[in-house]
């Protein structure tokens, strides 16, 4: 495992939470997001959102970063992750922590079906900018050991 894929996750997955966090506001869920912390601010609902994001994408880049080697490949392993987060986060994780059953059945997941769109558009994202960081990095990094000869 390379060492920067955790950071680049990160990042990737800031870039990844921005996204769906202004999809997530013309939606009006981010106050929803917010009640995890005991508030119901839009704005801390955001700050939530991209905290977990960003967590997100380091774990997306330990687990899955040295698969991605192309931006198609990150699209790809992108919104697979994004789907796994989908029913890890919207179905199960959310609603136990507010007190609410899982949304594990038929109803709650064609509920959900806005924040699964959601959820793949930010794993794409994640992915792509993945790809885009990593191969921004070995490039710096192949330039300075070229001109150092």
């Amino acid at each position: 495992m390379k060492t920067r894929n955790p950071i680049l996750g990160a990042l990737a997955g800031m870039a990844g939470g921005v996204a769906f966090g202004m999809l997530m506001g013309m939606m009006g869920m981010l106050p929803m997001v917010a009640q995890l912390v005991g508030s119901h601010s839009s704005v801390i609902g955001f700050l939530v959102h991209m905290i977990n994001s960003a967590l997100i994408g380091g774990a997306f880049g330990t687990l899955l970063g040295s698969k991605v080697r192309t931006p198609a490949q990150g699209a790809g392993w992108g919104a697979g992750y994004g789907v796994i987060w989908w029913f890890l986060g919207t179905l199960l994780i959310m609603p136990i922590w507010l007190g609410m059953p899982a949304q594990l059945h038929v109803e709650g997941m064609k509920n959900a079906m806005p924040s699964l769109m959601g959820h793949v558009i930010y794993g794409i994202i994640t992915g792509i900018t993945f790809d885009r960081l990593s191969h921004r990095s070995v490039s710096r990094h192949v330039g300075v050991l070229s001109t150092a000869r």
